[in-house]
């Protein structure tokens, strides 16, 4: 994943050293995830761990476990965003 440094997020957000909001990292874990407004999931939990610069690549991967879809994104083997999503008994 990459947020382009033009994102609308950006602007005000630490101006002169701008860094993606949380919030939109987790917005594309859930796309890249496939979960979309329509069918929405709960965070089990999300420990944030360090910043993402606007047009830094980062890794997501995933991990079922249990009745979680645990996620990790990391940059250069860095770890800057840890957590799970909770998961339906079907899967999805």
């Amino acid at each position: 994943m990459c947020v382009p440094p033009d994102h609308p997020s950006l602007p005000g957000h630490f101006p002169g050293a701008p860094v993606v909001p949380g919030v939109v990292v987790l917005d594309h874990v859930l796309a890249l995830a496939g979960f979309t407004p329509e069918r929405p999931r709960s965070l089990a939990w999300v420990k944030f761990l360090g910043p993402l610069a606007p047009g830094e690549r980062a890794e997501v991967t995933f991990t079922a476990a249990g009745g979680e879809l645990r996620f990790a994104v990391t940059r250069d083997g860095e770890a800057l965003v840890r957590g799970a999503l909770a998961v339906a008994a079907d899967g999805r």
